[in-house]
């Protein structure tokens, strides 16, 4: 990556800041942003800053970083780039909310959603900013936008000349290891750019260092500030930070857990739980009944239950209509696969309601990343066959990914 003398001196500053000794592990994790303002924000000293960040961008006492840079004299915060769901959040999957003023700081506040490339670049020119700034939650899906925003905004400040900073946060279900199948480039949507397994294992700062040397052509001038203290089989409740949902349907830590693997079901009929109050949970459709949650609980898949549930959506499929189907029961999130119990939910499905069908436009050929997951559960695979298809490039990926590891 190029970087230049003042932010190889910069960078060198923050990553001296030592954690602070304590008891808890909470009380030793310090994020990206925490880090930049104990160091007084020098790695922007002089720039005109633009930052790429969501509800999710807070600090521990739960005030919104924009809020505490606008006010702060140290920077010079003169723009807000909003995702996927907006700035302020307010927005539901597959919108944003779009060019405006900030009410609370008088801020610009610009749209990058479905902006890439020189489109997205020209944005970045427009705001007059030298270096752009990312603060997100992540959940650690490779469907998850938030990545590809973050992919998107590298290669768009590379065109545009600027600097881009990441700022660290945990990946909330852990970064022990990369699992499911790894994206193939024909298949490559706003729901996965690049080859990527399904759950990554990773964190943004590590995801914007592997985006930066493997797939994008000419480097982007690239700092990340790490955090301190956090460990890579460490859940997101031992952070001590406050949860703000990433978006309307990720309300809590519980749902990120599962997400990997039931947001498969948004490629099929069936009900992936939006609208209820557990969605990705929740999933189900009118006609499935007991069978179903017999089924997969027959598998022994570890650390999880599956229970018999009804509910009526109250928006999205079956708005409104009472459809069965199971919750999730995670009883042990160490020995829980996200990724294969999602698999053996859609085999079980299959198998046991006959109305099951997948999306007509092969949506989840999108979210797996090939063919394979569908054509093999077509053709009579059981979870574990569907499983070991992808192992091969799943290897090549975990090798790629370790190069780019900032925790250990």
């Amino acid at each position: 990556m190029r970087l230049s003398r003042r932010t190889l001196l910069a960078s060198a500053t923050i990553a001296a800041v030592p954690a602070p000794a304590a008891a808890q592990p909470h009380t030793r994790l310090r994020t990206g942003f925490e880090r930049l303002q104990a160091d007084g924000y020098r790695l922007l000293q002089g720039d005109r800053v633009g930052i790429v960040t969501n509800p999710t961008g807070i600090t521990r006492d739960a005030r919104h970083i924009v809020d505490v840079l606008h006010a702060d004299p140290r920077v010079r915060l003169t723009a807000v780039f909003g995702p996927e769901h907006g700035f302020r959040g307010t927005a539901q999957a597959g919108g944003s909310e779009g060019r405006y003023d900030d009410p609370a700081t008088g801020l610009p506040v610009y749209d990058t959603y479905l902006k890439s490339g020189r489109a997205l670049a020209d944005v970045f020119t427009a705001s007059g900013v030298d270096t752009v700034v990312f603060d997100i939650q992540d959940v650690g899906a490779r469907f998850y936008t938030y990545i590809w925003t973050l992919y998107d905004c590298l290669e768009a400040a590379q065109l545009a000349g600027k600097r881009f900073v990441v700022l660290d946060r945990p990946n909330p279900v852990t970064g022990r290891s990369a699992e499911g199948p790894v994206l193939h480039r024909e298949f490559a949507t706003f729901v996965g750019r690049q080859p990527v397994s399904q759950a990554h294992g990773m964190t943004v700062a590590e995801l914007a260092r592997l985006f930066n040397a493997e797939f994008l052509t000419t480097p982007a001038e690239l700092d990340v500030v790490p955090m301190t203290g956090w460990k890579r089989r460490a859940w997101y409740d031992a952070a001590g930070l406050p949860w703000v949902p990433p978006s309307p349907n990720m309300p809590t830590p519980d749902t990120a857990l599962v997400y990997s693997g039931t947001c498969l079901f948004e490629g099929t009929n069936l009900s992936e739980g939006r609208g209820t109050t557990r969605p990705f949970e929740l999933l189900g459709a009118d006609g499935v009944d007991g069978r179903w949650a017999a089924a997969v609980n027959g598998l022994g898949l570890p650390g999880v239950h599956f229970r018999e549930a009804y509910f009526a959506p109250t928006f999205s499929k079956f708005q409104g209509k009472t459809v069965g189907g199971v919750q999730i029961h995670v009883h042990d999130r160490d020995a829980y696969d996200p990724v294969r119990t999602g698999i053996a939910l859609l085999v079980t499905a299959k198998r046991v309601w006959g109305g099951f069908a997948w999306r007509p436009d092969n949506w989840i050929d999108k979210l797996t990343g090939s063919t394979w997951v569908r054509t093999a559960i077509d053709a009579g695979a059981g979870p574990d066959e569907v499983v070991a298809g992808w192992q091969e490039e799943l290897a090549a990926f975990r090798s790629v990914r370790e190069k780019y590891l900032l925790y250990r």
